[in-house]
């Protein structure tokens, strides 16, 4: 049973549904609907499809994830990055608005969700690991931007196609005599009417006394009334007949059972924007996913979440939508809605689904300008220009891999920036790992501390080498240990001992372990001895596999105070530490101790 309940978490908490958690999640569903409907038609759009898939997309999927998800916030359905990347990848293989491109959006959900579900049963979840904060921070960054500037031309009336920003542009320039000035009116309006009420509505309405529920609910019920003064606008002043673009029918009705293709050529056309597609929908998800949960003491199990998602995927294709995931900003406004469990995203396809079968008709009216204008404002808040600038702070590599992000999003597409921001993120920890930080290390006067000679008043012996490497040794810098530690040795003949310190080694592979063995061949022809300390018990129960430990003449000590005091009784034992302020003593024969100076008020280990 439990092995059942952690497949199907939705036996976990599902018999001890109660009713206060009932009217929380219907609360929350309200809330999330209001927000879902005009955000499912606009993300549609942006995909390229029909506003009715938006909403097919917004149905199955919550229910699939109610069922399978381990969260109890995440609200699952159509997002603007995976909306874009949609109409990125089927744009490659279909014209927009045919019956193919319909059908290579369906595919594509459907290959998704295979992947999320391969991912869980083969555990791959860790490949996610690859999306670095930076490379996702720019990513989304840059995407919020692109799609932004492909819906001015909605929003200014105008005819401009183009995949990356200098075309968009280019277009936006190149139409910009045939601005229709009804659709700016309604574009621009809608605009700063949406940023108002998501940013002052709500404040407003708590200053005049509405319980904070009940103003919440108002200021997310901005995109529908824009919807609908828009629709009163547009059908009272008759401006289809000036030239205001509209939605058009919307087919009511339920979701249709719909089948992808099962062309083997389309599939290999489909893989790889499915992979990332994926990829970047999971680490989106579990991240908004794990945030929430913790302000509740939750927790969410990041394998399930893709057998979730990956079933929500394939419940989006069966009845006729695209690729979703787990949204930011939604799945914050279900929390804060006060959704208990995920029935309450069960409860928002239930209304989605009246709202499919009962209102599209409604919608025929509905300008494109405000879809436009709703998917503006819904990007923009992921446009975070302060990440770029902490990151420049923080780390030059990390920013040079979110600046080739941004710039090959905007310039090439969505496709080839992520994979550039990986492909980039994944040389830069392969060039500073293979120029490992190693240290010279001396004992702290009065403690059996060693640190950096370099930033403390340290004590040492000139027959002893201590040297501290601070990264596991593998392929790409096991050469420059070996090179470090001749560098250190040569045209020393007081030196009779080389300790080499291995807190921070978490594994040595095989490159590195015959560069040890190299190591300890040629110090042992020298006269030397080598010896190591502080090692790690997996590395250890690592090298007692090998051979290693069959040859090797030196030491493996517990400490590096051990390794010293042991080593140092060839020489002279360690005496009592002189006082930091005591003159340098500078040793001239092996067995002399000295004090080496630190750099005044650097304490950095």
């Amino acid at each position: 049973m439990t092995s059942l309940k952690s497949f199907l978490p939705i036996l976990g908490w599902a018999p001890a549904y109660t009713k206060t958690e009932a009217q929380s999640d219907l609360v929350a569903a309200v809330i999330v609907t209001i927000m879902l409907v005009p955000q499912s038609l606009a993300y549609a759009m942006l995909a390229g499809l029909p506003p009715q898939v938006g909403l097919y997309a917004s149905i199955l999927p919550l229910i699939a994830y109610a069922i399978f998800g381990t969260s109890r916030a995440l609200a699952v359905g159509p997002v603007a990055v995976v909306s874009l990347m949609t109409a990125a990848a089927v744009g490659q293989v279909a014209a927009p608005g045919s019956a193919e491109y319909l059908t290579a959006a369906i595919t594509l959900a459907f290959l998704s969700g295979l992947v999320l579900v391969a991912m869980s049963v083969l555990r791959l979840g860790f490949m996610a690991n690859f999306l670095s904060h930076p490379v996702i921070s720019g990513f989304i960054t840059a995407s919020g931007i692109l799609i932004a500037t492909s819906q001015l031309k909605h929003v200014l009336g105008i005819k401009a196609d183009g995949d990356t920003l200098p075309h968009l542009l280019t277009g936006i320039f190149n139409g910009i005599g045939g601005i229709n000035p009804y659709t700016v009116v309604i574009g621009v309006a809608a605009t700063a009417f949406l940023f108002w009420t998501r940013k002052q509505l709500k404040p407003l309405l708590l200053a005049r006394g509405l319980r904070p529920r009940v103003a919440d609910l108002i200021a997310k019920a901005g995109p529908v009334a824009a919807i609908v003064l828009s629709i009163l606008a547009v059908v009272g002043f008759g401006l289809v007949d000036k030239g205001v673009k509209i939605v058009g029918e919307i087919p009511a009705g339920l979701p249709p059972f719909a089948l992808p293709s099962f062309d083997l050529g389309l599939w290999q056309k489909l893989l790889l924007p499915a992979v990332l597609i994926s990829l970047v929908g999971f680490v989106e998800s579990v991240s908004v996913a794990q945030t929430l949960a913790a302000k509740r003491r939750q927790r969410i199990v990041p394998n399930q979440e893709l057998t979730a998602l990956g079933a929500s995927n394939v419940a989006s294709a069966l009845s006729g939508g695209y690729p979703v995931t787990g949204g930011f900003a939604r799945s914050v406004v279900n929390f804060d809605a006060g959704a208990e469990t995920p029935l309450a995203g069960a409860f928002t396809a239930a209304g989605i689904l009246a709202a499919t079968v009962f209102l599209t008709p409604l919608f025929r009216f509905l300008p494109q300008a405000v879809l436009a204008a709703t998917i503006i404002v819904a990007v923009l808040s992921l446009v975070d220009i302060a990440a770029i600038r902490r990151t420049w702070a923080y780390s030059k590599a990390d920013f040079a891999a979110m600046a080739v992000t941004i710039l090959t999003v905007l310039l090439v597409g969505v496709e080839a920036g992520i994979t550039a921001g990986v492909s980039l993120s994944l040389l830069l920890f392969l060039w500073r790992t293979s120029r490992p930080h190693m240290a010279i290390v001396g004992q702290v006067p009065g403690t059996e501390h060693f640190r950096n000679v370099d930033r403390h008043d340290v004590i040492t012996d000139p027959a002893i080498l201590s040297i501290r490497v601070d990264e596991s040794l593998y392929f790409a810098n096991a050469r420059a240990l070996e090179d470090a530690i001749y560098d250190r040795i040569a045209d020393n003949s007081a030196l009779k001992n080389v300790i080499l310190m291995c807190p921070a080694v978490n594994a040595i592979d095989a490159s590195a372990l015959e560069s040890l063995e190299a190591i300890a061949h040629r110090l042992g022809s020298a006269g030397i001895g080598f010896h190591l300390s502080e090692v790690k018990g997996p590395v250890m129960d690592a090298l007692k596999r090998s051979d290693f430990m069959d040859h090797f003449k030196g030491h493996i000590f517990l400490s590096q105070f051990e390794a010293v005091s042991t080593l140092s009784k060839e020489t002279q034992p360690i005496a009592t530490s002189p006082a930091p302020s005591s003159p340098v003593r500078d040793a001239t024969s092996p067995g002399q101790l000295s004090l080496v100076p630190t750099t005044e008020g650097r304490s950095v280990v």
